[in-house]
């Protein structure tokens, strides 16, 4: 089993009145993605920045290596960040930008010119040392902010939402290439995201972060299939959460089963149902909107308690417009029993 590189320990943390950070623990191993997963303002900049040594804890201890790094210096610790904006220096070019670490450690030029060029090699942008910030798109500007972090050979490379102002194919393919580029290093990382697509494809590991706390730490598998709760559930599986028989349920939304009746006074079910399956549910509701979201139809139905479904479908659906009635099925294995906050 890896060795433990960072350990957090009962870390909290207040602006003011607001209580950003509230006793936290985390242990991340040497060598692991992990991802910090919530929405904005649940805690993970705070978290990273402690980490980072940016931010002093309230109370609670930061461990690196086993060593307590609580009270020192972020030039003390050996963490690197690479932050959503680049946060190139734009008077020096991409040599210069890259070996900037290796020039306050007092190293030789031509030590820092062969640690470039192996950070370029990395990633991929060889022959790209003299050209200016300005002259390089906002992938290559992102890939040269990481090469200037990983030439410092930190313990723990901290990323801050790196890939929020990249389109969405620039964005994809740079996935790939951190996730290469980190197991090619080794070194640990520690990610910040909002987006769960991003985190699922991504991560050894996700900590789910809901005000200031860890909701749900695990492995994309269990963090998507397994989730302990609807907050958890909603976020990470675009869930729906249904309440049957006192039970709170987690039932994702291509699952979902529309009739036009109950099933029990049904002749036979409809030819798109497999008749092998047997289904749960078969609570009456009414079609609300039918919409397309990314490829996908998006069949909201209004259930009688006033809980709200999402049926997706791929391609166009003609048997369900707006206005009637339904009943709500899903397989028995699709619902995941749920804590409700």
């Amino acid at each position: 089993m890896s060795q433990d590189v960072l350990i957090l320990k009962g870390i909290e943390k207040s602006f003011g009145e607001t209580r950003v950070l509230q006793g936290i623990d985390l242990h991340i191993a040497q060598g692991e993605f992990l991802t910090l997963l919530g929405s904005s303002g649940c805690g993970k900049t705070t978290t990273i920045r402690i980490v980072a040594g940016l931010e002093t804890p309230d109370a609670g201890q930061v461990l690196l290596d086993g060593e307590d790094v609580t009270d020192k210096e972020p030039y003390q610790r050996n963490v690197n960040t690479v932050f959503q904006n680049y946060a190139l220096f734009p008077h020096m070019n991409v040599e210069e930008n890259i070996g900037y670490g290796l020039k306050l450690k007092k190293k030789s030029k031509q030590q820092i010119h062969e640690a470039v060029m192996e950070a370029l090699k990395l990633v991929q942008l060889e022959g790209y040392e003299k050209r200016m910030p300005s002259e390089l798109s906002g992938g290559q500007r992102q890939r040269v902010a990481i090469a200037r972090s990983i030439i410092n050979e930190p313990k723990v490379l901290l990323l801050d939402e790196p890939l929020g102002a990249l389109d969405l194919q620039l964005r994809r393919q740079m996935q790939l290439e951190l996730k290469r580029l980190q197991k090619k290093l080794g070194i640990t990382f520690i990610y910040i995201t909002h987006d769960q697509e991003e985190a699922l494809n991504m991560s050894d590991r996700i900590a789910v972060m809901k005000d200031g706390r860890f909701v749900q730490i695990g492995t994309a598998h269990e963090i998507y299939d397994h989730p302990r709760t609807a907050y958890v559930a909603r976020f990470v599986g675009n869930a729906n959460i249904i309440h049957v028989d006192g039970q709170t349920l987690a039932v994702r939304s291509e699952n979902i089963q529309l009739m036009s009746q109950k099933m029990d006074e049904m002749d036979r079910l409809p030819e798109n149902v497999d008749h092998q399956k047997s289904f749960v549910g078969g609570l009456p509701g009414m079609i609300k909107e039918k919409s397309f979201v990314g490829g996908m139809l998006r069949i909201v139905i209004a259930l009688e308690d006033g809980t709200e479904v999402i049926a997706s479908r791929h391609g166009i659906d003609a048997d369900w417009e707006p206005g009637q009635s339904c009943f709500v099925y899903w397989e028995p294995q699709a619902g995941v029993t749920v804590e409700e906050e």
